[in-house]
């Protein structure tokens, strides 16, 4: 099972910018998208489904808003939309499939970046996305948590963990929360295999250089249940694909 999971900041932009085509080059057997921005009825997804992907999108009520979706190879035997959490479910944030014993999560977490309300509702909702969490697991002890977290975990995360330690994303509340939900029975899959610096998944695009200059985070994750830690083959960013601000992140795992 070969996992992406890619924060699009639009999928009709990211089409545009050739995301079809990459797509063409057999990246994964499953794409879980965050921030799609659109409804299924206003994307050309038969673009997808001639690929060979099952499509499920769960959309915000606003338009032009938040919204993740997956497109998958391998047929799920069951797809549930939203967690039952209703301010995240009308905002499209978290869409759920069970493969066999498997339970795929695909998130898009919520960013305070826009000020003290929205940093409120970030804190709120991972307080409820975490207890949610937990009791999920209670049934499901093999699940995979992929997404745009919005919180860059350790210093090694962040080009400049100085200048940013007051910074949304970077705050010691989100990354307190970090350590407890990894405490709590999951695995950082990433650092699994890459305990090196300066790799990063997004890049501000107020300054076209920083990405030039790799001044990023890693704020994009696939993390799976301490159960599946035998299954992890490799994971791995992918900064040469440009879609987005964000870029692909990947997690092999074998039967």
């Amino acid at each position: 099972m070969r996992i992406i999971s890619y924060n699009v900041n639009g999928i009709r932009a990211a089409m545009n910018k050739g995301l079809i085509d990459w797509l063409k080059t057999d990246p994964a057997d499953i794409i879980c998208l965050q921030e799609t921005k659109a409804h299924k009825d206003n994307v050309d997804h038969k673009q997808f489904t001639d690929l060979g992907f099952h499509d499920y999108w769960f959309s915000a009520q606003k338009k032009g808003y938040s919204g993740v979706a997956v497109f998958t190879k391998i047929k799920p035997d069951n797809v549930e939309y939203g967690n039952g959490h209703g301010p995240s479910d009308e905002e499209g944030r978290v869409i759920q499939l069970d493969f066999g014993d498997i339970r795929l999560i695909n998130a898009y977490f919520p960013s305070g970046t826009s000020g003290d309300e929205r940093q409120g509702f970030k804190y709120q909702w991972l307080d409820e996305f975490y207890t949610y969490l937990n009791k999920l697991k209670k049934k499901h002890p093999k699940m995979i948590l992929c997404g745009d977290y919005n919180i860059a975990h350790n210093a090694i995360d962040i080009h400049d963990p100085k200048g940013n330690k007051n910074s949304s994303g970077f705050l010691p509340e989100e990354r307190a929360w970090m350590d407890k939900f990894l405490e709590s029975g999951w695995i950082d899959s990433f650092r699994t295999f890459h305990p090196e610096p300066h790799r990063y998944s997004w890049w501000s695009q107020r300054f076209p250089s920083v990405r030039l200059q790799n001044k990023g985070w890693r704020i994009d994750y696939i993390n799976t249940t301490t159960a599946l830690e035998k299954h992890l083959v490799d994971a791995e960013i992918y900064p040469d694909i440009k879609h987005s601000d964000h870029c692909p992140v990947y997690l092999k795992l074998k039967p």
